[in-house]
This record gives structure tokens, sequence and C-alpha cells, in this order.
């Protein structure tokens, strides 16, 4: 696409994180003429302070089991195995700004500008950058929000004693005994790190079960294991307050009970990063959700203003983002209408111990959108296990459409979910049957060959 003289630039992108950078980077390959701006850090949450860093420590806490399990196989350590929580800090904090050289290379040889500064809207075409000396003012034909969401944490007394998802990783020393506020996929997998690493772990939930929206057997089963572990975890209660001693922390909870904690952590969810964007000076109102209503072409209500990534509605997700960003350009900065982009069979994983990891529908999802639905399920003590003593299970589950023996939804709580689901994935999305899975020969001896041997009914 040729630039177009009337603007600065073609496309203007707020926020470099993984959705903004792959759109700036495809954009620019296009022709386009195409500027980044970005005050904080290269790569967004998942680089910085989320998918990355939380699976190194997630690493670091399997290693806790790993060397209980290999006793079983002969092999004897020297003594008791000790954990150095500022090694593991400080490695990652290198690692990070590894990948953050990494992206500015990619900008910069994909030919796109990097303004380090913070932006906000002034128009419809026109982007002010604030700067540490002086503000000033760029155009652009096309500008893309993508500033991503931020943790928040609710009010209550004591809150500001609370640390949240972004600040949890970089604590001067690791708390022996650890406390996180929340029931969805972040409070789970911190729960279950700072379990493995060693700590005294509660998880507090006001709701009856955590990971909602997830299939329900996952979760109950998920639950069990990580008790299994060791993880306290306190259901239909919250926190009241927050007292602070000499050297540690009082939380006293809606059930009366009261827990003395070294940290704590409110892993309460994130919203919109849109605080001081200046939506107001293009008309750009949020949903009912806080985020901001797009069209398929990732349009916002002032048809020049584009968005993508956790400030839309949407599955808040690295790769979603990314699949976004190239759906955009495809829309914007090639010819053709792309074919929109199917939410429905997107996979996930949460890095809890053990994994989960699913695609497509829940059985509860799944029973409300068929007549008929097949379930095939098997709950086993993994190969490895056999000998490492370990009493941990693996859960595997396949949900079918009856009528048209189509596989609509996987799930698997257990070693490498996340690696065996995304194969898995392919299978689902698709739209393969449970006669092709059945067809498939295994891998044996794997646990992963049980998604193709499951021949038994479970339930309809």
């Amino acid at each position: 696409m040729a630039g177009v003289s009337e603007y600065e630039y073609d496309l203007l992108v707020i926020g470099a994180g993984s959705g903004g950078v792959r759109a700036a980077r495809m954009a620019a390959t296009t022709g386009a003429k195409v500027a980044i701006v970005e005050d904080r850090y290269l790569g967004g949450t998942c680089v910085n302070v989320g998918c990355v860093p939380k699976k190194l420590y997630s690493y670091a806490a399997h290693y806790h089991d790993s060397f209980d399990d290999a006793a079983g196989y002969g092999w004897q350590l020297p003594g008791p195995a000790s954990f150095d929580w500022s090694t593991l800090r400080d490695n990652k904090i290198s690692e990070i700004k590894r990948l953050n050289g990494i992206y500015q290379r990619m900008l910069e040889g994909a030919g796109v500008t990097l303004i380090n500064a913070r932006a906000s809207l002034a128009d419809a075409h026109t982007v002010t950058l604030h700067e540490e000396q002086r503000d000033s003012t760029v155009t652009a034909q096309k500008v893309l929000l993508a500033t991503g969401g931020w943790p928040w944490i609710p009010e209550f007394p004591g809150s500001e004693y609370a640390v949240d998802s972004n600040q949890v990783f970089d604590l001067e020393t690791s708390p022996k005994r650890f406390l996180v506020l929340g029931g969805g996929y972040i409070a789970v997998e911190f729960a279950s790190i700072f379990n493995g690493l060693g700590s005294e772990t509660h998880l507090i939930y006001r709701g009856e079960l955590f990971l909602r929206g997830f299939d329900q057997q996952v979760r109950e089963f998920t639950c069990a294991e990580m008790e299994r572990k060791g993880v306290n975890l306190h259901f239909n209660t919250n926190i009241e307050r927050i007292e602070a001693t000499q050297d540690a922390y009082n939380v006293y909870l809606t059930n009366g009970n009261m827990l003395e904690v070294d940290v704590v952590l409110a892993a309460t969810g994130r919203k919109a990063n849109i605080q001081g964007l200046g939506l107001d000076k293009v008309g750009l109102e949020l949903d009912e959700t806080g985020k901001i209503p797009v069209n398929d072409r990732f349009e916002t209500a002032c048809p020049s203003i584009l968005a993508l990534g956790d400030i839309t509605p949407g599955p808040e997700l690295t790769p979603v983002a990314i699949a976004e960003a190239m759906h955009l350009v495809e829309s914007h900065f090639k010819e053709g209408t792309p074919e929109a982009l199917d939410y429905t069979t997107i996979p996930t994983a949460v890095f809890c111990h053990p994994n989960i990891g699913t695609v497509g529908l829940s059985e509860e999802e799944a029973r409300e959108k068929f007549t008929n639905i097949r379930v095939y399920s098997t709950n086993f003590r993994a190969m490895k296990h056999t000998l490492s003593g370990s009493h941990e299970r693996t859960l595997m589950k396949l949900v079918v459409d009856d009528a048209t023996d189509v596989v609509v939804g996987a799930h698997m709580v257990g070693d490498d979910a996340g690696e065996i689901i995304q194969g898995i994935a392919i299978a689902v999305r698709a739209g393969l049957r449970k006669h092709d899975f059945d067809r498939t020969v295994g891998i044996h001896p794997t646990g992963a060959e049980e998604f193709v041997t499951m021949r038994t009914l479970t339930r309809t």
C-alpha cells in the first residue's frame, strides 16, 4: 500500500505488545509507513509480566516434584534440595531483557519507527505524544489501539498491602507463606507456582469453585489434584481486611478465619488499559464489560481508530491478539476480504500443577447447544508415576455431538496438557469425527494415546 501524503503515517500503533508489534510489522511489509508508540516495555504483558515469566516460574516449581519423583527411579540427591529465589528472579529478568531486544530488532528490521512516549488520541487522525521534555503530535490515516490490560485490586481495608500479578515476579524474597485472592487462571497458576516453590500456599475465592467457565469435570479434578499437592483452597469466602504486623500480614476472612502470611497476591482480574488514552476525544464508549467494541475489521465506532487484543471483547490470550493483528492487516492493507476469525475453537492452557489444556466446548456448553452428546473420559495414574510413588492422576475427555459424530470439545488435566492439546486442537478446528480419532493409531507408551483409544462411552 502506498503512503497517504496528507498524514505522516499510514498506521500508528499505540502499544508494543504482541498484537501491536505483529500488526506494525506485517503492515510495514505491505509498504505502509508505520510507527509504534510505547511508554513502558516492548513485548507487552506476555513477555514482561505474563505468559513468559509465568511459564519460567512454573518450570521452576515443577522441579520440586521432579526431585521427589526421581528417588523411585534410583536417583539419590546428595542432600535436601534447596531453592534460591533471587537466582530464578534475576535469570528471568535477563531473559526478558533478551526478548525485549529481539522485539526491538524485529521492528527495526521491518522498517517500523519506534517512538518512546505515552500516547493519547487528539482526534480521529491525530495522536498526542507525551514525552519528558514536551508534548508533540503526529498524524496517521489509521490509529491502532493495542494497549492491552492492566491488573486491578479491589478496595477493602488493607488492600494497599496486596501486590498484583505484575509485581509478584519481582518480590525481594521468596515468601514462606503465600496467599492469593481470586478464582481465575492467574490465581490458580500462582497458587501452584508458590506451592511448588515451597511456600505454604492459600487460595481465597468467593465462589464455590475456581475456574468459572471451564468444564465442570476439569474444575473438580483440578481442585482435587491441587489439594493433593498441598494447596490450601478456601472457597465461598473473601478477604475482609488485611492488617500489617511487624514482619507479616494478618488476613481476616469473611468466614471468620484469620491467616498470617508474608505475601498477599490479588489476582482478581484485569481491566482494559485505557486510562488517559483520550477515547472521549473521538467519541468512543466502552461496553458493559469495560472493553472497546469493534467490528469484524477491528474498526471502532470511529472508523479510522482500530483496536485489538485485551482492550476489545473476546479471549484475553496472546495468540488471539496475534491472530487479530494478522487479520487486521489483511483487512486494511491487502487486497480482498479475509475470512472472519473463528473464536469458537481457540485452545488454551492453564499452567497450574497439573496443567490444564482445553479446546472447544465444555460438556455443559455442548449440552446446551446440541440435542444429544456423548462424553468419553479417562482418569488414570500416568506411567511415569508407577515408579515415582506419586499419586498424581491425569484426566482426558472428549465431548462429541451425537448427531454428527463431530468432536466438539477436548479437555485434559495432567503433565504437558498444553503441549498435547495444541495438536488435538487442529483436529477439533478441522471438525473431525470421533470415528477419525478412533481410526488414528496411538503412540505407545504415551499418555497422549488415550485421546485415540477412548472407546467406552462414559455418559450421554
